[in-house]
């Protein structure tokens, strides 16, 4: 295999099948010596490990549940349009396909310095990833519409790019998927013409069929399912129904109603061996969902695309708690008109979508303990509306009030509109991207010359990055920080290649290191 980078270190072995490398991870243990006075003892560790990544990349397939809805057919529009180098006019003129809005196909990465100026690549040069032009794609939806006419419904891509993919796209037709009214709005109940009957036994056996017929006709290595459906109202976690894999297995057999279609998908997922991504805010990981992924082995991550507002607030709070800035109250109305928005004009959806909104900030705001007191938040408000018009192009306001010096206030106030399905195909992407590199990297350390290559758990925290209310594994922290999360990204696939962190200390710079030392 050809590498864009070279990594010229004793520390990284190449052969055919694996890239290895020696990497020492350095943390640092806090213990708490004084209570009265905060007393802290800080204790540098390092832990030697070895890291393998597997190098055949592998013949992808993606299924997503709700592609025939405006991300579905978005997504299914990029692939498209990319793999076709197709362009096309507008009223702005001549435009090409692009994945702009994706961080593996569109951003840098700072690889070191090259003299007097930063050295930055793709950050797809860091280690062998899936190439978006050999993915395979296929899914379901309780609307039988085919993509091109989904596509025209869905009102996102420009007309003159719709008409060059329609032929394609008039040949793609959702299979069929799961309906259950107490779990979408009512409002949806039109579009749901294409639907699995029988008991929810048949109809978990139904999609595993399907995905098994997708990857035989395919020839796949592997498939990824991602949930770009309606959001569902949260399922209530009941003991002896979805607390256990066992008892989720018995309430799929019991037909029993707390059991959501996002996650009868997430069942199938596990018992079919694949990765599966939860791209809206309920809660289809219920305990026992998470259980089977780690029975069979599977990756799981979610929830909910950070697409457009929720990553600015992220970073704006960020901001504002490091530079010793105290929000006090955050207020974001939003209103938009695509089926999303319809779907979220019922209560009980919205208040999913409103859990996962609100909680972005929770891990900034305890990060700073001189700013706020314990269990101390700002007041956080989330509205969201329905307006038809505005279609796809939502419109997104917040405002930010933060006590500063000596009782003073400082408001910021952001308008942010957005292409919604234009903000989270690129999510998509990487989502999947990123999932099937990790499954290919395993770890060891190194003292122990028996032990055995372990994978990254089961729970993908580290796509939080990509996700509103990112999923962790259980007692492990919660880190919504934008930069941070992307920082996490950049930094594993620097250790896969033995190569530091990125620190930005830039010492060789800012020091006098005499020439003769």
């Amino acid at each position: 295999m050809a590498f864009k980078i070279h990594v010229n270190s004793p520390n990284v072995k190449y052969n055919d099948e694996f890239l290895e490398a020696n990497y020492e991870y350095h943390t640092t243990k806090v213990t708490k010596m004084d209570d009265k006075q905060l007393k802290y003892m800080a204790t540098p560790i390092s832990t030697k490990l070895i890291i393998r990544t597997e190098l055949t990349i592998p013949k992808l397939g993606v299924m997503l549940v709700g592609w025939g809805g405006n991300n579905g057919t978005t997504f299914t529009a990029a692939l498209l349009a990319n793999k076709m180098n197709l362009s096309w006019n507008t009223k702005d003129g001549s435009k090409k396909a692009n994945w702009y809005g994706s961080i593996t196909q569109s951003s840098t990465v700072r690889l070191g310095s090259g003299g007097s100026e930063d050295v930055h690549v793709p950050m797809s040069w860091m280690l062998p990833m899936v190439d978006p032009k050999n993915i395979e794609i296929d899914g379901w939806d309780i609307s039988n519409m085919n993509l091109a006419d989904a596509m025209e419904r869905a009102k996102v891509i420009d007309y003159n790019l719709q008409s060059q993919l329609k032929p394609e796209m008039a040949r793609m037709k959702p299979r069929r998927s799961i309906y259950y009214p107490d779990f979408i709005a009512a409002n949806q109940e039109e579009r749901a013409n294409n639907i699995i009957s029988g008991s929810k036994t048949e109809q978990l056996s139904w999609i595993r069929r399907d995905i098994s017929e997708f990857k035989t006709a395919k020839n796949l290595d592997k498939i990824i399912i991602v949930w770009t459906a309606n959001t569902e109202r949260f399922t209530d976690i009941i003991q002896g129904v979805n607390d256990t894999a066992d008892n989720l297995l018995k309430s799929i057999k019991e037909n029993h109603p707390e059991v959501s279609p996002s996650t009868m998908f997430a069942v199938a997922a596990a018992l079919e061996g694949c990765t599966y991504i939860n791209g809206s805010p309920q809660n289809a990981f219920v305990p026992g969902a998470i259980e089977l992924a780690e029975r069979y082995e599977t990756f799981i991550a979610g929830d909910d695309f950070k697409s457009g507002q929720t990553k600015l607030k992220s970073v704006l709070v960020d901001f504002l708690v490091s530079a010793g800035i105290k929000p006090v109250s955050i207020v974001s109305y939003n209103h938009l008109g695509n089926n999303d928005g319809f779907n979220l004009s019922a209560p009980q959806q919205f208040r999913s979508k409103e859990i996962s909104k609100s909680n972005v900030v929770d891990d900034i705001v305890k990060s700073n303990s001189i700013l706020y007191e314990p269990e101390e938040k700002p007041d956080h408000c989330v509205v969201i509306k329905y307006v038809p018009y505005v279609g796809d192009s939502k419109r997104a306001l917040d405002e930010y009030t933060s006590e500063i010096l000596l009782g003073g206030h400082n408001t910021i106030v952001v308008h942010n509109t957005c292409e919604d399905s234009l903000l989270a195909t690129p999510i998509i992407l990487d989502l999947v991207i990123l999932a099937e590199l990790f499954s290919r990297i395993t770890f060891k350390q190194n003292e122990s010359e028996n032990g055995i290559f372990t994978g990254f758990h089961n729970v993908l925290s580290i796509l939080s990055y990509l996700c509103k209310a990112p999923l962790v594994p259980q007692g492990a922290p919660v880190v919504n920080a934008l930069f941070k999360q992307r920082a996490a990204i950049e930094n594993v696939l620097r250790a896969c290649l033995s190569l530091p962190p990125e620190n930005s200390m830039l010492l060789e710079h800012k020091v006098y290191f005499p020439k003769n030392i």
